[in-house]
């Protein structure tokens, strides 16, 4: 079952010198993340990143840049390390600080690698569910015992409209709608 992180996670690592800095984050706050990162650690040689995330066509899309490092050595296995997760909507930015001794090829797919998993080890994930959303309409008379359903059935209301009935859209997963269909 794919998983997903909700809230941002950060780890060092440290090879011969050079600083590995991993964030790990939620997709949708990779633009934000990013820019953050490269003002926070102006002096940074290398701001390496890889994301997968879910399209409207539930496909998984996934990209990595190695930005500046030689090539495949370590976009790619910080990706590796995302996809054998079973990581969506995820993204990973590894910051480095070049030591002064080359690592080779090898040397840095292990360093990358080590410190996604080392960020992920620390990072706590939740099971990813696809969620539909649902406009339903009830009368005023029956919104409390409506909302009260919806919270045993863990239903999002994500908007109240308020006119001669109350409007409400919701977010749940097919089975979750379905279960409550059964209690009307």
């Amino acid at each position: 079952m794919p998983k997903f992180v909700s809230t941002e996670s950060h780890f060092l690592l440290e090879r011969k010198k050079s600083k590995f800095i991993c964030h790990l984050f939620p997709y949708a706050d990779l633009a934000q993340i990013k820019a953050r990162l490269v003002n926070e650690h102006p002096k940074a040689r290398h701001f390496v990143y890889a994301y997968r995330y879910i399209n409207e066509y539930d496909q998984i899309v996934e990209n990595s840049s190695d930005d500046g490092e030689p090539k495949g050595t370590s976009g790619k296995p910080s990706l590796a390390v995302l996809a054998g997760l079973d990581l969506v909507d995820t993204g990973v930015i590894t910051i480095r600080y070049f030591g002064g001794v080359k690592l080779g090829t090898g040397g840095l797919v292990k360093a990358y690698s080590d410190a996604v998993n080392g960020v992920c080890d620390t990072a706590s994930f939740s099971e990813y569910e696809k969620l539909e959303q649902k406009i339903i309409e009830v009368e005023h008379k029956d919104l409390s015992l409506l909302l009260y359903q919806l919270k045993q059935q863990d239903i999002t209301v994500i908007n109240k409209e308020f006119t001669q009935c109350v409007k409400l859209t919701l977010a749940a997963t097919a089975e979750k709608f379905k279960a409550l269909e059964e209690l009307q």
